[in-house]
């Protein structure tokens, strides 16, 4: 009988800083299971009146969240997105963010995933 050692959880982050796109590609493991919480993060300010962001969360290409929100005027405005995702021994997990905004600017977007 082979004793293999207990992997250390993974962490993995892409921050695409004021990019409108984040990806964070996490590549399969052909022996176990997974589990994951992953964080989406869109920071921006505001630049005047009717002022919007929005992001869009897609898992393996399907969308899993999207919100749009009023964003203040003269002022840093966020959106997160937390969850919990199952990843089958041999399968990648492809999480994307995007973002749109009207009349704010981008501060940051970012993906984090922790392995529970």
């Amino acid at each position: 009988m082979q004793n293999h050692p207990t992997p250390r959880p993974e962490h993995w982050e892409i921050d695409a800083g004021d990019a409108d796109v984040a990806l964070l590609d996490i590549p399969p493991d052909a022996l176990r299971e997974r589990s994951f919480e992953v964080f989406c993060s869109l920071s921006v300010a505001g630049l005047g009146d009717d002022a919007s962001h929005q992001m869009l969360v897609l898992v393996n290409g399907s969308q899993e969240w999207l919100r749009r929100e009023a964003t203040h005027a003269g002022s840093r405005d966020s959106l997160d997105y937390r969850f919990r995702r199952q990843v089958p021994a041999g399968q990648p997990l492809r999480v994307t963010a995007s973002s749109e905004l009207h009349r704010a600017r981008r501060l940051r977007l970012s993906i984090t995933a922790d392995e529970d």
